[in-house]
């Protein structure tokens, strides 16, 4: 039977849940002496490192989890945790994966998912108060999150470059008033300490942050300022759009001083939320609290007269909504439905041209 070193994995959020799940996943595979549960700290092309909450090793994924993965569209990915052992020549291959608590995925421009990482409690969603400052990027981001169960926080860095209080204040009030109600923002320098006491509340034992935003936008900084030391490379931005040029190139997970994990990842330009109807639904709350009031029932929120929608939300923010509403609805449809969505799409386009062309020869 497989021996677990519980208060070893503590400090990587090992808890009495994983304990369990571990020892019953290695009970059908009784034929492969030597498991033990580790955590996947870096995923490289062709190799992970793990922690075993006492050192961290490198490792090969067994070709047979990865298809196992990916037949059920999905991927290893930082966060997770694993049952490795060691082969006759000392080499570690990872034999299994604890299914994940908590799992954040992406789609790319083609549908495909893409996991970004797993068994996370917050997500510190990380936006500059410089060019960065973004609110509709930042509603993508929150759609990303919503319904995971991991609690989001937005953390606007770079405060030390807002000329005044009052700037501060007015750009913390535009998220306010266009994210849901409740949502936790926090302003921070993230090269002062003050900023890992700010957070310190959801950095506590045996909890697991993420850091997610763009490239540039302080991510890395904020994981040296809670570890305490540097551990990450940071560079410059762009003065023209306040872009960073991608110093971080993996995601790898950290131990904190007090017990806790974050996790920090490289900065996303294009995000396109793994998201559904309901998910959208819950990041654009307002919209939903104002639907009801509309004239009609079916109102679309587009061109309907008395749609109280479009007279209590913001323009750019109901845009956004719809957009976000459009790639939930595509990623959900067969293949069938999207072939016909095409057509209907290239069916309304010659209509259109030819139309145009009537109106030429008329006149």
């Amino acid at each position: 039977m497989m021996q677990i070193d519980f208060e070893r994995l503590r400090s990587m959020g090992f808890t009495p849940a994983w304990a369990s799940q571990a020892l019953a996943l290695a009970a059908e595979m009784d034929d492969v002496p030597a498991l033990a549960p580790m955590r996947l700290t870096v995923l490289h092309r062709e190799t992970v490192q793990l922690h075993d909450g006492e050192r961290e090793r490198s490792a090969r994924v067994l070709p047979r989890l990865t298809r196992t993965l990916a037949e059920g569209e999905d991927a290893l990915a930082v966060g997770d945790w694993v049952l490795a052992a060691p082969d006759t020549h000392g080499e570690h291959w990872v034999h299994a994966r604890l299914p994940p608590q908590t799992h954040l995925v992406r789609r790319d421009a083609d549908g495909r998912r893409h996991p970004v990482v797993s068994n996370v409690d917050t997500a510190l969603l990380v936006m500059g108060l410089d060019a960065d400052f973004n609110p509709r990027r930042m509603e993508r981001f929150l759609a990303l999150v919503q319904g995971s169960g991991v609690a989001p926080v937005i953390v606007l860095t770079k405060a030390d470059t807002v000329d005044d209080a009052r700037t501060l204040f007015c750009r913390m009030q535009e998220l306010r008033e266009r994210l849901p109600a409740g949502a936790e923002i926090v302003a921070v320098d993230a090269r002062d300490g003050e900023a890992a006491a700010s957070l310190a509340h959801h950095a506590l034992p045996g909890r697991t942050l993420a850091l997610l935003g763009t490239s540039g936008a302080g991510k890395s900084t904020l994981t040296n300022t809670l570890l305490g030391h540097a551990r990450q490379d940071t560079g410059a931005v762009r003065e023209s759009d306040g872009r960073g040029q991608h110093t971080t190139t993996a995601r790898s997970l950290f131990r904190l001083p007090g017990g806790a994990c974050v996790i920090d990842t490289p900065g996303l330009r294009a995000l396109r939320p793994d998201a559904d109807e309901a998910a959208v639904a819950a990041t654009f709350g307002d919209v939903a609290a104002l639907a009801p009031h509309c004239r009609f029932r079916n109102c679309t929120h587009r061109e309907e007269p008395g749609c109280a929608v479009r007279e209590g939300v913001d323009d750019d923010r109901l845009r956004n909504y719809h957009k976000l509403l459009r790639e939930a609805k595509r990623d959900t449809m067969s293949a069938l439905e999207r072939q016909r969505q095409v057509a209907m799409w290239k069916a309304r386009g010659r209509a259109g041209a030819a139309r145009a062309k009537a109106k030429r020869e008329v006149g």
